[in-house]
């Protein structure tokens, strides 16, 4: 299998989309791929398992990328030999009526990881500057004071939120959230064929909806708004990956070898010892149970 640098996906500096590949070659076959992504899946599991012991992180997994990109598979994939214990998972689709009282954020807070866990984000906080930047009416939900109407939603609204969005991720990072976002880069093409399969076989119809192709007439304003996202918030803090998403089984190993290349630089993630005293004792309760 080709060696992979993790480097050669992060985004760095100013980016355009369009020169971004959607395809990667690991000049293997796909049984090959398939087992690598089960080893390194298993080696992350021991990451997490020894994460959960040790308490002092948390791993924050966020994920986005359009409609068919296989944002559902990728997860189930990638962590499928987890503990589910140390998982915390969540999709944000249209926000509740509870939500919709508290700002933007309120809801991606509170669904952050505690320490020792992974917490994903199936559709993340950056709904607020996609979906939203795309239909600006939905805006008109969240009751804000200085918004009226679609007419007061302009660049200077946007660069606020991406200032807020950066500003959140720096804190849950500065207090000991490791961050992950990974854009499944997805081309048209493949897309089409992804939503034309569904049609196709009766098992994936429930899968399609009519609303798939009103939002695919509006790929231009996605691809722009990713971009705009991604060059204004992927820090050295919180990264953005592009992923080549064209192929599945390439895209669930890329992101697995990112996430375990990644964590097994923090050496200080330990299982915790057991304090002297009791240390010294364990002979002394190993016989007492061996006597019962």
């Amino acid at each position: 299998m080709k060696d992979i640098n993790i480097e050669d996906f992060k985004i760095t500096s100013k980016i355009s989309i369009k020169d971004l590949p959607t395809t990667y070659d690991l000049e293997v076959n796909k049984k090959k791929t398939e087992r690598e992504l089960r080893t390194v899946s298993e080696e992350l599991a021991e990451i997490q398992n020894t994460m959960y012991a040790h308490g002092k992180y948390a791993v924050l997994f966020c994920i986005q990328g359009m409609d068919t990109a296989g944002k559902d598979s990728l997860i189930r994939e990638v962590f499928k030999e987890f503990n589910v214990r140390g998982i915390d998972a969540h999709s944000f689709k249209k926000p509740t009526e509870n939500e919709l009282k508290h700002d933007y954020l309120w809801r991606h807070y509170i669904a952050l990881p505690a320490r020792g866990k992974f917490g994903i984000f199936n559709r993340t906080h950056y709904e607020n500057v996609l979906v939203t930047r795309v239909h600006p009416e939905y805006l008109m939900y969240e009751n804000m004071p200085d918004i009226k109407s679609v007419d007061d939603v302009n660049e200077a609204f946007w660069e606020i939120r991406f200032e807020e969005i950066n500003n959140f991720e720096k804190h849950i990072a500065d207090n000991g959230t490791i961050i992950f976002k990974f854009f499944l880069n997805v081309s048209k093409d493949e897309q089409k064929n992804r939503l034309i399969r569904r049609l196709e076989k009766p098992s994936k119809n429930w899968k399609f909806s009519s609303d798939d192709l009103d939002e695919r007439k509006l790929w231009g304003q996605y691809q722009d708004c990713y971009e705009d996202a991604i060059n204004k918030t992927s820090k050295f803090h919180a990264p953005w990956y592009n992923i080549p998403a064209d192929d599945k089984p390439t895209a669930r190993y890329l992101v697995a070898k990112i996430l375990y290349d990644t964590l097994k630089e923090y050496t200080d993630i330990k299982e915790p010892e057991l304090p002297a005293d009791e240390k010294s004792k364990i002979h002394l309760y190993k016989q007492q149970l061996e006597n019962e």
